[in-house]
């Protein structure tokens, strides 16, 4: 099994990292390799932003399901409509539902209640994979996930919510997700960074959380952005722009970084380059093949 089949194997893949790595495009192009499998693919963001939809090239679209290619649709989530969701789910009757959701009551916990806002962005997944959500389906979520320390936070929300929340329809899903989420069969964790300090530090604290509050690890870190190697022979003495000299530091701290990630990840690591491509529909056109290969390439090794 190559690692690309692996990850289409899950239901849930949670793509997380630090701000700035990339992990949004990294979303989009696994979504995309994934829908090329054969899989039916939704593409889950809870950025305001809606980045997803800007490297997509489609216009945001406010929370509706957009179709961006074969297989393959996207959607901007935000937990408090599907909060909302559940409960018109549970109570049926709409001036009922509405009398609950204007309640200042409600505001309250749904603002305060630990963890409630991630299991349902998590809860949103799983009734897609089950056919359970409104207007959409799919065989494979992939959720561009918040940075590092929210996006543990998501991962951990059904056991805090389980916790504090025991009855009620709130407190049965969070017991299925801490399940869902806790098997690495079903629900695949890909770590983004970049060989830099923080991010990299980053990274490796993620794993370890996921390791001590989920008893599993990451299926992958992938690791974006890396300056290419200087060619031997290069004349850099002789530059007078500077310009070898940062190239051969940039790459440099990448090499330290890469060297201190390999020795700490147990796990497959894959090396992205540097695309020097703008941001937007083009970015995921260059990066699809180049992480298909590696993706090809790490389960090839053994990595």
């Amino acid at each position: 099994m190559t690692l690309l089949s692996a990850l289409a194997s899950r239901q849930l893949l949670v793509v997380s990292g630090k701000g700035g790595v990339g992990k949004s495009v990294v979303s989009m192009v696994l979504g995309r390799l994934l829908a090329a499998s054969g899989r039916r693919v939704l593409l889950l963001e809870v950025d305001p932003r809606e980045n997803l939809h800007e490297l997509a090239g489609v216009a945001p679209s406010g929370g509706d399901v957009v179709r961006v290619g074969p297989g393959l649709r996207l959607q901007n989530l935000q937990p408090k409509q599907v909060i909302e969701q559940v409960v018109r789910d549970h109570l049926r009757v709409e001036w009922l539902v509405r009398r609950v959701v204007a309640s200042p009551v409600f505001t309250h916990f749904v603002d305060a209640a630990p963890g409630l806002k991630e299991l349902a962005v998590l809860g949103h997944a799983f009734r897609v994979l089950h056919g359970h959500a409104h207007g959409v389906s799919a065989e494979t979520v992939v959720l561009d996930a918040p940075a590092t320390g929210h996006g543990m936070s998501l991962l951990a929300a059904p056991l805090v919510v389980s916790d504090v929340i025991r009855q009620g329809p709130f407190g049965h899903m969070a017991g299925e997700l801490a399940t869902f989420v806790g098997d690495p069969g079903r629900t695949g964790i890909v770590v983004v960074t970049m060989a830099e300090e923080m991010p990299a530090q980053e990274a490796l604290e993620l794993r370890g959380a996921v390791v001590a509050r989920l008893g599993r690890e990451p299926d992958l870190l992938l690791v974006n952005a890396l300056y290419p190697e200087v060619p031997l022979g290069r004349a850099v003495a002789d530059d007078p722009t500077g310009l070898a000299h940062l190239w051969l530091r940039r790459r440099a701290i990448n090499d330290r970084e890469l060297a201190g990630l390999r020795a700490r990840w147990s796990g497959p690591i894959v090396e992205l380059p540097y695309l020097p491509v703008d941001r937007g529909p083009s970015l995921p056109d260059a990066l699809e093949p180049v992480l298909r290969d590696a993706l090809t390439l790490a389960a090839e090794v053994g990595a």
